[in-house]
């Protein structure tokens, strides 16, 4: 079976857009060379494929023979990158700077020095106003050539300066090297790990981030230094489940952009990552206004040439908002209100399928399954949870406890009792191995191999003080991942109180907004 996605030119072809595919059919056809004609031949074949067959790709090829294809395809991906390369200059600082750099390379090459420190100069000046500092090496770099190999009358001046200048470049890039590193493998721990499980993953966590933070790093005052920081502390707070430290650093990370509203276009993936971290700080405290706010806010600048132009931004800006949605959703109780954005979901993933990873989408298929179990739809809840579960096991290992426990739940629910003794084994011997339980979640099961052999009257005593023992956990640091990842208190008060989930969030959600207005 062919797979659709294994051929790079095949995903570069697939990835353009229309004007994208224009402007290469322009930008080619400058040259009439049966070279170029045979790579227009390929790119509209490789366009209309639903997916990469090279059997079927030659036979739709009249000029180009078996042996060719190899080469053509080569070229074919150079000519599209540096097409693209061209119309997408103007809309990225650095590939601006490249080009500058590039132009006061040819002209040190021909000997014409100072038009090429001219250019150089203004560089240099753009590269500092967009904190590009590792733009800087490289050009400094050349001054320097220029200057040592080449006597110029600015020499006796410009030696201590740029002496002086690199020095200083160095110096940042070090700090800026070594606080994204932290935050880069602080939030590589959480894809891995998920949440810290006991007091010595805490203590593992903890130790990493005194040795690797550097001293002086709280006196910065270059962007990049404070975003790297305030990244770092959010992933730490986030791996501690320190929800409150999470959102006030959730909150700082979108405030140096909001404060320097330049860099925003500079560096626009670092924003928008930061407005979805800022979402999840939200829903993890029931911050409904705050929530409110600030998904409003992100769903406005999605609506922005910025991101609605560019591939990854607006791939990126769609996965959070729907992702935010959801949360909002299973926030509210507003569960079947939240189903009905499921099939317009899955047609977005399938259409951003080349640009979305396996992480995303099983973090995805969690919050589908937790709605469905919201609204009581516990087949379907199953469905999704099962895509979870055949998944690979060492990535999100959290994830992966909690699918096989709500999947457990929803087994429950149905009544499917002749599945629920070999079910409950099983997920507790998962989650053993993987050290993944609390006490709440031994609590849990305490409970539900019990809970289907009783009768309704001791059953309803059963669930009652079940959830008073949970209740008394949920203050506990260490407790608090069941509670973000399964809502068990709200599940145990729709039992007790002989309500449905959905009565009993909409219920907390609107007692919180009459407090906020009175």
């Amino acid at each position: 079976m062919p797979n659709r996605f294994t051929d790079t030119l095949y995903q570069l072809v697939r990835s353009m857009e229309k004007a994208e595919k224009r402007h290469f059919k322009l930008y080619i056809k400058r040259s009439s060379s049966n070279d170029n004609l045979k790579i227009i031949e390929l790119f509209d074949a490789l366009d209309k494929l639903e997916e990469y067959d090279e059997v079927t790709l030659l036979k739709k090829l009249k000029s180009i023979q078996k042996p060719q294809l190899s080469n053509i395809k080569v070229h074919l991906y150079k000519q599209l990158l540096a097409s693209l390369r061209l119309l997408k200059s103007t809309d990225s600082i650095d590939l601006q700077l490249n080009e500058q750099f590039d132009y006061a390379h040819i002209l040190y090459k021909k000997g014409l020095f100072s038009q090429s420190l001219k250019i150089l100069d203004k560089a240099k000046e753009m590269a500092r106003a967009n904190y590009k500092v590792n733009f800087l090496v490289q050009a400094i770099a050349l001054e320097k050539r220029i200057e040592t190999l080449h006597i110029t009358r600015t020499m006796q001046i410009r030696a201590e300066q740029l002496s002086a200048e690199i020095n200083e470049v160095n110096q940042q890039i070090d700090r800026v090297a070594r606080l994204s590193n932290l935050a880069m493998l602080l939030y590589s721990w959480f894809i891995k790990n998920g949440h810290a499980r006991n007091e010595k993953d805490e203590e593992g966590v903890k130790q990493y981030l005194k040795e690797h933070l550097p001293e002086d790093a709280f006196s910065q005052e270059g962007f990049y230094e404070k975003l790297y920081l305030y990244q770092s502390y959010t992933w730490y707070a986030f791996i501690r489940q320190d929800f409150l430290m999470y959102y006030r650093y959730a909150q700082k990370w979108v405030d140096i952009f909001d404060n320097e509203p330049l860099m925003i276009r500079v560096e626009t993936g670092h924003y928008i990552k930061g407005l979805h971290t800022l979402l999840n700080a939200h829903f993890d405290l029931r911050n409904y206004q705050k929530f409110d706010e600030t998904l409003k806010k992100f769903e406005k600048f999605a609506g922005t040439d910025r991101v609605r132009l560019h591939d990854n931004f607006r791939t990126q800006a769609f996965v959070y908002i729907y992702s935010a949605k959801i949360n909002q959703h299973n926030m509210e109780g507003t569960f079947s209100e939240g189903v009905k954005l499921v099939p317009h979901l899955l047609e977005k993933l399938k259409e951003y399928e080349l640009f979305i990873d396996d992480h995303r989408i099983m973090v995805f298929n969690y919050k589908i399954a937790s709605m469905y179990f919201g609204s009581g739809d516990y087949a379907t809840c199953i469905d999704y949870l099962q895509k979870i579960i055949n998944e690979n096991a060492e990535v999100r290992s959290d994830l992966q406890s909690y699918s096989r426990l709500l999947h457990l739940l929803a087994h429950y629910e149905m009544g499917n009792y002749e599945l629920m003794e070999y079910l409950t084994k099983s997920v507790y011997r998962f989650m053993s191995k993987k050290e993944n339980l609390t006490v709440v979640e031994e609590e849990m099961f305490r409970f539900l191999r019990k809970a289907f052999h009783m009768s309704r009257s001791k059953l309803q005593v059963e669930l009652e003080t079940f959830l008073d023992k949970i209740k008394g956990l949920e203050k506990n640091r260490f407790e608090t991942r069941a509670f973000a990842y399964l809502d068990i208190i709200s599940w145990l008060e729709s039992k007790v109180q002989r309500k449905s989930m959905s009565e009993i969030l909409q219920e907390k959600y609107h007692g919180s907004r009459k407090r906020i207005y009175h």
